[in-house]
């Protein structure tokens, strides 16, 4: 594996996915703190309140020290429309999670598959990793949209592998690997 550079900012046609800056903290907790759909399948919510999501927005930031941290915001035109992290890294196996989040306002706009695209470029390519992983919940018919547009493979399905606030849902899971 190369060395690794962490989160650096990289561009699509369409979208610049940049580091957190203290500012993004007031979006972020209107965005996504606030609307139940935003967190319905993950189960957690960084953002709930404005000082959660300030707290959140400080340990993107005091992560960038890190090399193996993995944490942008994404712009479309100056706004910020969602986010893309990656975490969970296993350095025997050259593989880490990804997920991702797009503001409601701008859902069915591709940004999520574009995002998730360019990321598994990065660390597949630039840093070097063997193996990106992610999964989603089989209800939401977005996320398996956007990883499988993305070029993600659906490689295992666990039966109620997921509760979210009391809801089962079956857990897919997805990887992107390597060429070569």
């Amino acid at each position: 594996m190369k060395s690794p550079r962490g989160t650096t900012a990289l561009h699509t046609e369409r979208l610049t996915l940049r580091r957190y800056r203290e500012e993004d903290a007031q979006p972020l907790h209107e965005q996504f703190g606030v609307d139940e759909e935003m967190f319905a399948y993950s189960g957690w919510n960084p953002y709930e309140t404005v000082e959660m999501a300030r707290e959140t927005v400080r340990r993107f930031i005091a992560g960038y020290a890190d090399a193996r941290s993995y944490g942008w915001a994404i712009d479309h035109d100056g706004q910020l429309v969602g986010t893309i992290g990656a975490y969970d890294f296993e350095p025997e196996e050259g593989s880490i999670e990804i997920g991702c989040s797009i503001s409601k306002s701008w859902w069915g706009h591709g940004f999520a598959s574009e995002a998730v695209r360019e990321v598994l470029r990065y660390l597949l390519e630039e840093e070097g990793l063997r193996r990106v992983t992610a999964w989603c919940a089989s209800d939401n018919v977005g996320s398996i949209r956007a990883m499988e547009r993305a070029g993600m493979v659906r490689v295992r399905e666990e039966k109620d592998g997921l509760t979210v606030r009391g809801k089962t849902y079956d857990k897919l899971h997805y990887e992107a690997s390597r060429p070569g």
